[in-house]
């Protein structure tokens, strides 16, 4: 039978710090991962910079401005993590579906005066001075809504209606409005990351492949009603971008900019700064391509640097679900390693011309704040489970020293 334990927080008021401080494998590989998300971050902060220098000075701003404004949301997502770590789980899951509410409505905001229209999608909200994307928010909210959810059910998973209501509806609306904006690419990873919960809260495989068929049908028909997401698509199949020159110019600009750059980079990389490919020759240098300078710059070896530290991030957050038995936590730990991964390989794939462009940022480094953000909240929810594993093992004399 399963047992689910839900923490409020050390009865003295005093709650655990964020890493444990037992020695023993939860202790390392929370610092392992500590160590990594930060590691992530400083190159993203780099990368943002070095990107986007050319295109600052040119249109009249700060040259430093991407490191200001990465370094900020940077600041600013680091101190969130760390604060939502110290939030007991029950808290999270007591005011889920007040989160979710509060992402419906600026998701639908979009489509008000509020919303605006960039590199093709209407997914962007300007609030005064802030401008966010709703849907980078949403993937947080649905990673800690979905959890507690299945928290609540966890009892009922074998009976396929309770693993469909009210999960399917929420995340099959909210994806209905990206699609709306022309947001392919938040589609897939949102509907990766709710696959990613159920899958590691143990729903019965015959169950997850019926919710897989409905997403696939989903998500087809939805990308049919956006014309220039099936020319995308088309072109990606009917044309070879490093044989028809013809094309160069057009639907492969993006594309063959971003192979030239990773070729340029070599073994070594041409140093941090030295890009060609971000002087006006890749769209989006900063945001979606930010791995082709990375390439570029930082060569071979810094690329393939770059992917180990997401591989091992998802071994940690793997391990770490050995500790985190409680229902919330294995779902979040197993939605989480499916949203960074899977999003990090659609980003990538993109680059290497492996799948059409969906517009789908490297995570903790292509520039944006909301992303960041986002990421960096529910890494926080990540530490909060593993801070309440570390005190269950505490209390109950099973810690295991090294």
């Amino acid at each position: 039978m399963r047992q689910q334990t839900v923490f409020l927080g050390a009865e003295s008021g005093k709650r655990a710090p964020v890493v444990p401080t037992q020695p023993g494998r939860l202790r390392r590989l929370t610092i392992v991962l500590l160590s990594v998300v930060l590691l992530l971050v400083a190159v993203g902060v780099l990368m943002v910079q070095s990107a986007s220098q050319v295109v600052a000075i040119s249109a009249g701003r700060h040259p430093l401005e991407g490191v200001l404004r990465q370094g900020g949301y940077a600041m600013l997502g680091i101190g969130l993590m760390f604060g939502v770590s110290r939030v007991p789980t029950a808290l999270l899951r007591r005011y889920s579906w007040l989160l979710l509410l509060i992402g419906f409505v600026l998701q639908v905001l979009v489509y008000s005066p509020l919303g605006y229209e960039a590199g093709g999608n209407r997914n962007w909200l300007r609030l005064g001075p802030i401008s966010m994307q709703p849907a980078e928010f949403m993937k947080c909210v649905l990673l800690v809504w979905v959890s507690s959810v299945i928290a609540t059910k966890w009892r009922l998973l074998d009976n396929w209606m309770h693993v469909v209501v009210p999960i399917l509806p929420v995340v099959a609306a909210s994806m209905f409005i990206n699609i709306l904006g022309g947001d392919l690419g938040t589609l897939v990873i949102l509907a990766l990351l709710v696959f990613g919960c159920l899958y590691f809260s143990q729903v019965r495989l015959r169950i997850l492949a019926g919710i897989a068929g409905v997403a696939a049908i989903g998500i087809a028909t939805m990308t049919l009603m956006k014309p220039n997401r099936v020319v995308r698509i088309m072109h990606f199949f009917e044309v070879d971008c490093l044989a028809d020159a013809e094309h160069a110019y057009a639907g492969c600009w993006q594309t063959l900019n971003g192979f030239w750059a990773l070729a340029n980079g070599g073994l070594l990389g041409v140093g941090v700064g030295n890009s060609t490919a971000k002087w006006h020759w890749l769209p989006e240098a900063e945001n979606d391509f930010v791995f082709a300078i990375l390439g570029e710059e930082l060569g071979f070896i810094g690329a393939m640097t770059v992917i180990l530290a997401f591989v091992v991030l998802a071994v940690v957050l793997m391990g770490l679900m050995a500790y985190c038995q409680t229902p919330f936590a294995r779902s979040v730990l197993g939605g989480m390693t499916v949203w960074i991964t899977g999003q990090m390989i659609a980003n990538i794939a993109v680059v290497l011309g492996f799948i059409p462009v969906l517009g789908v940022p490297l995570p903790f480094i292509s520039a944006g704040g909301t992303s960041l953000l986002s990421l960096l909240i529910a890494m926080g929810v990540v530490l909060a489970c593993v801070r309440e594993a570390a005190t269950a093992e505490l209390a109950e004399g099973r810690v295991a020293v090294a």
